[in-house]
């Protein structure tokens, strides 16, 4: 049975004289105590303490900020490098699109978030273009322009945290690159923004037809994902509310076309909700085209192929925001190549975040994936240990011993119990032995538990996801011990076999779809559905709670406050 390392709470011993001393550091009294030592006699405390590791991180979204809030700086040499010296919530970037919520808002630079921890945190405004995992350095590129000396440098590193997140997902269609917007960061949403506006100022210039109106005005969207749905619904309040009774004209003339290639839009939410939204987008007067893949994409028009019945048709377009998922970043992409992974699309990391086949380097957020351990490939060994005395069975004491951690150590055990209905470990029990014998073989317990690895599933790529980890990670490293040569991994399976530190576990704490018109959607813990106008104020209180700052808690609030009142802004500024 493999096993890996582990982290453990640091303990620092601290002889008598040191503590006096650092009493006396309290009390305000150390420069007399000081001063009356010669220089040879006096105790340096620098000359005891060891030398603080260096922790690189790059990337400023949600895995890495949320690293940084909760790590104790001050065990740490904490040095950051990202191409964007903020940190922006991007749930609402779709509000952004349609001045909603103004860009501002939603930001927060990272000098504000770093300068409240404790101990010191440098950052460096630079692109990661390469990390030198054999050598432990990293190679960085500054992009401001007109920068006065070398734009070039590299960073030493003890542990790497590698949080860049990923880029949009073309699938090599044609022309996707040079004709479509994206929608990841809040450059993306600020061209989108000027962009609409751009469209409805060229339709209606009075040399246009009435074609070349409705071409202009043809807004598509492309992917049926919660962040496409909620531009759609954006685009479409932004239409009705406000920008058609600016350019009266041209209001009958303006489409939104939402495209998915999957049967139903919002797949990966509960299926009442995915219908709910077909139907209000129906309502609306949005049309979804499921079933269909773009092929190709110009400056004019958009060629898409109906799966079903093989069709290819060509639309005319004035706007294609393309949202269809995301893929590895380059510099992610040849990390991968030295390490060994050229096989996967993103990165793999252990349970305890640390990438499969290096050593100090940790990834987090949409870069990486969690390789699940199967619990049948290590059933032998576990039957092995908890079958203290060597009987060839388990007696109910024993298999309750070892359910307790096998349930912590992997967690799709829990979910098929639940899946199954079974209570607890007493059911799982009765039901392997039909309470005719006491004691249960091997067989019987890998019978018992030959169905949980079903229920191992890649965790999606959600700022929940990513936030989770990045507070998972800074409390490993806040409690590691720098004297253990390999500070991770779980104990084996014997005696109490319970663990140091738990693997990473992620919480869902529910998610939303927001559908405009002031209604949303809601997919809750416990297996929750919630859809209407109520979710909406629900929608907006979570999202006001889970702003960054009070900074941005504010402003977002008040820009909603003043669309209800004045509208959204229209101006190209």
């Amino acid at each position: 049975m493999t096993v890996g390392s582990f982290f453990i709470r640091t303990s620092r011993v601290l002889n008598s004289s040191n503590f006096l001393l650092l009493c006396t550091l309290s009390g305000g009294g150390v420069v007399a105590y000081s001063e009356s030592q010669s220089g040879a006699e006096r105790p340096s405390i620098e000359a005891n303490e060891p030398a603080k590791k260096k922790v690189v991180v790059l990337g400023t979204g949600w895995a890495a900020t949320s690293f940084l809030k909760d790590l104790d700086a001050s065990l740490y040499d904490v040095q950051v490098v990202s191409p964007r010296n903020y940190f922006a919530f991007t749930p609402l970037l779709p509000s952004v699109t349609c001045g909603t919520v103004e860009a501002r808002s939603i930001v927060e630079p990272v000098r504000n978030i770093i300068k409240k921890r404790k101990g010191e945190v440098n950052f460096w405004e630079a692109e990661c273009v390469k990390i030198d995992y054999s050598n432990k350095k990293v190679f960085c590129r500054s992009n401001i322009d007109n920068l006065v000396g070398s734009n070039e440098f590299s960073l030493d590193y003890d542990f790497l945290v590698v949080a860049v997140g990923a880029q949009v997902n073309t699938f090599n269609t044609p022309g996707v690159k040079e004709n479509c917007h994206f929608l990841k960061d809040v450059e993306d949403a600020q061209k989108i923004r000027l962009s609409v506006i751009d469209c409805f100022e060229k339709a209606v210039l009075p040399s246009l037809s009435d074609d070349e109106r409705r071409s202009n005005l043809h807004f598509i969207v492309v992917g049926g994902g919660p962040t496409g749905v909620e531009f759609a619904a954006e685009l479409h309040d932004y239409v009705q509310e406000d920008l058609i009774k600016l350019y009266p004209t041209v209001k009958d003339k303006v489409k939104i076309t939402l495209i998915q290639s999957g049967d139903h839009i919002l797949n990966m939410f509960d299926e009442r909700i995915s219908s709910f939204a077909e139907q209000k987008f129906t309502r609306d007067g949005v049309e979804v085209q499921t079933g269909c893949r773009v092929v190709a994409v110009n400056d004019k028009d958009i060629t898409v192929k109906v799966k079903s019945t093989g069709d290819v048709c060509s639309v005319p377009h004035g706007l294609i925001v393309w949202s269809t998922g995301i893929s590895t970043l380059p510099v992610i992409r040849d990390f991968m190549e030295e390490i060994g992974q050229t096989k996967r699309h993103v990165l793999a990391t252990n349970e305890w975040l640390r990438v499969n086949g290096c050593e100090d380097v940790y990834a987090i957020g949409d870069c990486s994936s969690i390789t699940q351990r199967k619990i049948m490939d290590d059933i032998t060994a576990i039957f092995e240990a908890a079958d203290k005395n060597n009987s060839g069975t388990l007696t109910i004491e024993e298999f309750q011993e070892v359910m307790d951690d096998i349930i912590l150590r992997y967690p799709q055990v829990e979910q098929y119990l639940k899946q199954k209905h079974l209570r607890d470990f007493t059911t799982l029990w009765k039901d392997l032995q039909g309470n005719e014998s006491k004691e249960i073989d091997i067989q019987a317990f890998k019978l018992a538990l030959s169905h949980a690895d079903s229920q191992v599933k890649s965790l999606p790529a959600t700022a929940q996801v990513a936030a989770q980890q990045g507070a998972y990670l800074a409390r490993c490293f806040n409690r590691r011990d720098h004297t253990e040569e390999n500070p991770e991994g779980p104990r084996r399976f014997s005696g109490s076999g319970r663990h140091r530190f738990l693997p990473f576990r992620y919480r869902h704490l529910g998610q939303f779809a927001p559908l405009g018109g002031e209604q949303a959607a809601a997919e809750l813990p416990g297996d929750w559905v919630s859809m209407g106008h109520s979710t909406q104020w629900l929608w907006y209180s979570v999202y006001a709670s889970k702003q960054v700052s009070w900074r941005t808690r504010v402003l977002v609030m008040s820009d909603w406050t003043r669309r209800f009142i004045f509208g959204r802004d229209s101006s190209r500024v």
